[in-house]
C-alpha cells in the first residue's frame, strides 16, 4: 500500500503492508463552492448577542447600511487585526474581498505574532498578497516584548495582568481577520486569541500559558479550559468595539465557512464547522503513529506540537510516534528547548517543570518529555541530529527507513495509523 506523506512542501510516497494499516486520517473533504459567496452572506448576518447595550443601541444599528459599513462609518482611527505566518489564514483572500471596505488612512494594520518571531518581508507578503504595498507603510508588527508599546488593563482572576498592545488601546474600533482550527490546549485557534495571546504583552502571554500545563487545556476542548477561560476574562477587561471575521478552511484550504460579529458569538458559531471538518473518527489506538505537520506548522519544531498532541491521541502506551516535519526555521521560539536541554532523562524534564516557576514554552517541554517517558518518539526533521537527540527524540531523515524500523520493532502484525495533516486532524478514538 502506498501513501503520500507531505514533506516540505512536496509530496513523499511510503510503501506498508495493508494488513498493518489501522488508520489513515485527514481533514473531512468538504466541497467548497464559492468563497467569496461564504465571505457575502457571514458578513449580510453578524452576530452581536454578547455585545454591550450601548453598542447595540449605537448608529450601528441604526443605519440602513451592510453591517461591516454601520460598523466603520464613524470611525476614524481602525486596527484590522491579523494573523501571522504561523497561521493558515487566507487573509490576502479576506482582503481582497474588504478592499472597498478598508480603503483610506484611517486603516493601520496589526500582525497579531503573540510571542512568536516577527515575520519576514516574505511571510508579510505571503499574508497581504497583492495588497502588501498598498498597506505597507499602514503595518506594524506586535513585538510582545516591547513593554513601552503596551499598555496594563487589569488582572484575571487568576492573576494574569494583562498588557495589551497600545495601538489597540488607541483605536476606535477594531476589526479582525482570523481562522479557527483546533488548537492543542487553547481547544481551538481564532477568535479572542487575536487579542490574547495574538497582541499581549510577553508577560500576559506568559502568565496565560502557565495554564497549559493543566490536563484540561486540550484540543477541541472550551468549557473547564483554564487557558482559554482566562483568554475570556482577560478580553472582558478590554472595553472596545470589535467587528469580527473568522473562517473554517475545508481540508484544501479553501473558505468552507465564516461567521461575523462579535468576537465570542463569531467564534462559538465557527465551531460546529471546525469539528465537522478536522475531528476524525479513529478505529482505535495504534502501536506506530505517524503524524504530519504540513506547511504552515512545519515552520519550526515549536509549532510542529500541534501535530505531536494530535499524534498522541491515538498512540498506545509503549508506542512509536514518527512526528514528520522539515522545521524550515529550526526549533523556533520558547524556553522548551533550554530547558530539554538542561536535562539528562524525560523524569527529570517533567520535576524541574513542576517545580520551578513557569517560563513560557515549559508546558512543551513537559509534554514532551510525557511523550519520551512513556513511548518512543521518533522525528523526520531537516534539524540537526544532536539537537534532536538531546531533546530524547530519535532522528531520522528518511521516513520510510523510519517507519520501516518502527514496524521491526513492534512486530510484523504491529498496527500504524497516520495523520496526513496532523496539526488540524484530531483524531476522536
Amino acid at each position: 500500500m502506498k501513501i503520500k506523506l507531505d514533506y516540505n512542501n512536496s509530496t513523499i510516497e511510503v510503501n506498508i503492508k495493508q494488513g498493518n494499516v489501522l488508520d489513515v486520517l485527514s481533514p473531512k473533504r468538504v466541497k467548497v463552492s464559492d468563497e467569496t459567496e461564504v465571505l457575502r452572506k457571514a458578513l449580510s448576518v453578524p452576530h452581536f448577542h454578547f455585545q454591550s447595550a450601548y453598542f447595540r443601541q449605537s448608529a450601528y444599528f441604526r443605519l440602513h447600511k451592510p453591517p461591516l459599513e454601520r460598523f466603520l462609518f464613524d470611525a476614524e482611527n481602525v486596527l484590522v487585526i491579523l494573523n501571522d505566518a504561523t497561521k493558515p489564514c487566507p487573509t490576502a483572500k479576506i482582503l481582497e474581498f474588504l478592499s472597498g471596505y478598508i480603503s483610506g488612512d484611517k486603516f493601520k494594520f496589526l500582525v497579531a505574532t503573540g510571542a512568536h518571531r516577527a515575520p519576514t518581508r516574505g511571510d508579510l507578503k505571503l499574508i497581504f498578497g497583492k495588497y502588501f504595498s498598498r498597506f505597507s507603510q499602514a503595518l506594524f508588527i506586535h513585538n510582545a516584548k516591547r513593554d513601552e508599546d503596551m499598555v496594563y488593563i487589569g488582572i484575571t482572576s487568576r492573576k494574569t495582568e494583562v498588557y495589551i498592545n497600545r495601538l489597540a488601546i488607541e483605536s476606535d474600533k477594531i476589526l479582525i481577520i482570523g481562522s479557527v482550527e483546533p488548537h492543542y490546549f487553547a481547544g481551538y485557534t481564532g477568535g479572542r486569541k487575536a487579542i490574547i495571546p495574538g497582541i499581549a504583552s510577553y508577560k500576559t502571554i506568559e502568565a496565560n500559558h502557565r495554564f497549559a500545563l493543566s490536563p484540561d487545556a486540550t484540543s477541541l476542548k472550551l468549557e473547564g479550559n483554564p487557558v482559554d477561560e482566562d483568554i475570556i476574562e482577560g478580553l472582558e477587561l478590554f472595553d472596545k468595539e470589535i467587528f469580527s471575521i473568522q473562517v473554517v478552511l475545508s481540508h484544501n484550504r479553501k473558505i468552507y465557512a465564516a461567521e461575523s460579529g462579535n468576537i465570542i458569538d463569531s467564534h462559538l458559531l465557527a465551531l460546529e464547522k471546525v469539528n465537522e471538518v478536522f475531528a476524525a473518527k479513529a478505529e482505535n489506538k495504534a502501536d506506530i503513529v505517524v503524524t504530519v505537520a504540513k506547511s504552515p506548522w512545519d515552520i519550526n519544531f515549536y509549532q510542529s506540537q500541534q501535530a505531536i498532541e494530535n499524534g498522541k491521541r491515538i498512540l498506545k502506551d509503549s508506542g512509536i510516534l514518527i512526528l514528520v516535519s522539515a522545521c524550515k526555521r529550526g526549533l523556533g521560539e520558547g524556553h522548551y528547548s533550554e530547558i530539554l536541554f538542561s536535562c539528562r532523562t524525560p523524569q527529570e524534564v517533567i520535576h524541574k517543570v513542576n517545580t520551578e516557576p513557569y517560563k513560557l514554552g515549559a508546558h512543551k517541554a513537559k509534554r514532551i518529555a510525557e511523550l519520551a517517558s512513556r513511548s518512543e518518539f521518533w522525528a523526520a526533521t531537516g534539524l540537526p541530529d544532536e539537537k534532536v537527540k538531546k531533546m530524547f527524540i530519535k532522528p531520522y531523515h528518511n521516513i520510510q527507513q523510519a517507519i520501516d524500523d518502527a514496524i521491526a520493532i513492534k512486530g510484523k502484525k504491529a498496527t500504524i495509523s497516520f495523520l496526513l495533516d496532523g496539526a488540524t486532524t484530531v483524531p476522536v478514538v
